[in-house]
């Protein structure tokens, strides 16, 4: 065959040459993105993957795989590319040592090397078993275009010297025994990385890395720095920061950064935060601010398509381009993402593919907002992440907080190596003097027209229940000339709708649950809240006067709960310590709240974890160390482990009965991800209830596509309760007693 027509890929048409130079193209680039890569001689670990990358795709040089490439009729049986590049490899003049290291990298660039195993022992005999079915390896070998990918191989100084057939299935057995514990598997988790992140940029198109300039951080000099933002600026190491909620933690966080990135070097950057509606919130206000940020900035969580396809609704996008884009936030072409901590852990849970993620945080940096927000196992798994980035990747964090309890952050200074503590000065603290406290007794729906009188007299009021039922009722009792109802019910299409909202000066009422908590940006007069923890109230209050410029304002907190509230804070103690640290703010300080004061209160309220919390975050950081340190290798793929990773996520998508007619005219029109944005999630607790009450069928909606009328169906499950935009998903009163919902 002629070495023109020897192709990697067939749509669109890319010759084997050219995709081996995209592969090495972009590993010189990583090799500069990732200045602070954890091996002990970089040069040699770059180019070992250079010559697996000039190896991997050699297998694809076989007479019937070209065949499938070039659209015609192939004898190629399903065989394995990879497997016949280790032909390749073990006739070059590569080194013993580099043959075997090559080969583990080659072989596992799209299976495991179990799955390869299975597939060599179902599909090939050996040569003396000639009594038995399958294909002859030896046989396949004698079709490889051996003088083609020669040439190709001379142009990269790696020559083919003989022409031995080698023994697969022993080849595999070494390559299945290079998995050590240990600094070594790490080394074997990044070089396999190396090499699956190389082949996957450049099979997508992508030629150009980006990364983070001094020029882009510019928009941080607008305002003078505060102290406490000045001292980030030149601190060289990881950072735990402790300061009040709007004192620019963002800022402080980013320049901290910026410092990193011109005197220890590059690396990728994560930005984790725990909620969908403040990752979104600072996509766009990063996005808006660092130069070029369509290719620097990204981010990463599961409604993300649906937020893409939302954001891009007056612009002509079809899906192809949606997907691409999306492919894009998941690579390594942006030098910053805004994830939630979830999408770094799935990793240590030993996902497929999880060594291009491990290998992606490299000698990076890890940015931490609110990192208390989280439930106990899942700041267990957050810590043995810490541990496991720092450790053995250098990555250096910066986590960032107004109110952290202080045996929560001795367990994260335990993990995170030297770090240097930084407390916004008691000046500034004296500075955010803007809320007084008043506890008011009874629910907060007993103070419904109470609050209506303050909306009738144009304040901008900001009401925070802690369940979606209370929310909705509350939103639909209030009356304000525009009024936004925020929380978890919502489709995602109106969720989005609903955020988008409140960027508007002139909302003058925001219903809403825990949601709004968190890197929220929105400012208001006044607040009236549910009980709930000291941490989350303060959280709440950030809300209120959030640039400092309207005195002090009113922050209401009833003491009375109702017993909804005790399925969404479980510790009747943490609420019971907080009515008392409300009550000593309201006698000592006549209800001002001093910032400067908030630590001691936080440790009151939380002096530790109550012996069931502290039970589950001992026994959740144990088991989950374990599996990282002694199970996690790579090209060993777990689906245990993927179903115990997905089982953290308590909720099930369902199609509202209302919203039925106008999913299937999507899926008709094939505007699948637009379906998608209708759907609501519930809890599995719910979810297993109604359904079982049948309140929830599983229904089945078809179509075709365009150009072979074939019809296609798919299955979804639609729930028979009432749907409202403005109102989300409203369960009945009887539909309440079945299940108790955690909606954020």
């Amino acid at each position: 065959m002629e070495r023109s027509i020897l192709l990697a890929k067939s749509n669109p048409k890319i010759s084997l040459n050219e995709h081996i130079d995209d592969c090495l193209s972009i590993c010189r680039q990583l090799s500069m993105v990732m200045s602070n890569i954890p091996v002990e001689d970089k040069a040699s670990f770059w180019n070992i993957v250079r010559k697996s990358l000039i190896m991997h795709d050699t297998g694809k040089g076989h007479v019937e795989f070209q065949k499938i490439l070039l659209g015609k009729a192939s004898l190629w049986y399903h065989q394995r590319h990879e497997l016949f590049s280790i032909y390749f490899i073990h006739n070059s003049n590569l080194s013993e040592s580099e043959k075997a290291l090559v080969s583990f990298g080659v072989l596992g660039h799209h299976k495991s090397l179990g799955d390869l195993f299975d597939f060599v022992n179902r599909n090939y005999y050996n040569d003396e078993d000639w009594d038995e079915e399958g294909l002859s390896y030896a046989d396949e070998c004698d079709k490889l275009c051996y003088e083609e990918i020669k040439e190709i191989l001379d142009r990269y100084e790696l020559n083919l010297i003989t022409k031995n057939v080698p023994c697969i299935k022993s080849i595999l057995r070494l390559a299945k025994n290079k998995n050590v514990e240990g600094k070594a598997n790490i080394e074997n988790i990044l070089f396999i990385g190396a090499i699956k992140q190389c082949d996957h940029m450049a099979s997508a198109g992508i030629k150009h890395l980006y990364r983070l300039e001094k020029t882009d951080f510019s928009f941080l000099y607008k305002y003078p720095f505060f102290t406490h933002q000045l001292r980030d600026a030149e601190a060289s190491c990881s950072v735990i920061l402790n300061a009040p909620t709007g004192a620019g933690k963002t800022e402080a966080a980013l320049v901290w950064l910026k410092n990193q990135l011109e005197h220890r070097g590059q690396g990728r950057v994560y930005y984790i935060l725990p909620y969908t509606a403040s990752i979104n919130a600072m996509y766009k206000r990063l996005n808006s601010c660092i130069g070029d940020s369509s290719k620097k900035v990204g981010l990463l969580h599961g409604n993300l398509m649906q937020y893409l396809d939302l954001q891009m609704e007056n612009h002509s996008i079809d899906t192809i381009k949606l997907q691409e884009q999306v492919e894009d936030f998941k690579s390594m072409l942006m030098p910053l993402k805004i994830v939630t901590p979830f999408q770094l852990l799935k990793h240590l849970f030993g996902i497929k593919g999880f060594e291009k993620g491990i290998f992606e945080w490299s000698g990076g940096y890890f940015i931490i907002d609110e990192i208390h927000a989280y439930e106990v196992k899942v700041f267990a798994q957050i810590i043995v992440l810490l541990s496991f980035a720092v450790q053995y990747l250098k990555v250096r964090v910066h986590i960032m907080t107004a109110t952290l309890p202080t045996f929560m952050r001795c367990k994260i200074a335990s993990v995170i190596g030297p770090y240097q503590e930084i407390i916004a000065d008691k000046q500034l603290y004296l500075s955010f003097r803007r809320h007084r406290l008043f506890c008011l007794d009874g629910l907060l729906t007993d103070y419904l027209d109470n609050i209506q009188v303050d909306i009738d007299q144009g304040k901008k009021v900001l009401v925070v229940c802690n369940t979606v039922d209370e929310s909705q009722m509350v939103y639909k009792y209030l009356h304000a000339s525009k009024k936004v109802l925020l929380h978890g019910r919502f489709c995602a299409e109106d969720r989005f709708k609903n955020e988008v909202k409140l960027k508007e000066d002139d909302v003058s009422l925001l219903v809403g649950t825990q949601a709004i908590e968190i890197s929220l940006d929105v400012d208001f007069d006044l607040i009236y809240t549910a009980p709930a923890p000291l941490d989350a109230l303060l959280q709440r209050f950030g809300r209120v006067n959030r640039k400092r410029e309207k005195g002090i304002c009113p922050c209401y907190v009833f003491r009375e709960r109702n017993d909804a509230d005790k399925y969404i804070y479980k510790n009747a103690g943490v609420i019971e310590r907080t009515l008392e640290v409300l009550k000593q703010i309201e006698q000592d300080e006549g209800g001002i709240i001093q910032e400067d004061k908030l630590q001691a209160l936080i440790d009151v309220v939380y002096p530790c974890w109550s012996e069931e919390e502290q039970e589950d975050f001992s026994m959740t950081k144990t088991l989950f160390e374990d599996y990282v340190e002694k199970d996690l290798r790579p090209l060993e793929y777990s689906a245990e482990r993927e179903e115990e990773f997905y089982k953290q996520f308590d909720d099930k998508k369902v199609i509202p009965a209302a919203l039925v007619p106008e999913y299937q005219s999507r899926i008709s029109n094939l505007q699948f991800v637009k379906a998608e944005g209708l759907l609501v999630s519930i809890s599995k607790r719910r979810f297993a209830n109604m359904l079982h009450e049948g309140n929830i069928e599983q229904k089945t909606f078809v179509y075709s596509k365009n150009e072979d009328k074939q019809i296609i169906s798919i299955k979804q499950y639609v729930i028979n309760s009432e749907y409202d935009e403005r109102l989300g998903l409203v369960f009945s009163e009887t539909e309440k007693q079945i299940g108790r919902d955690i909606f954020l």
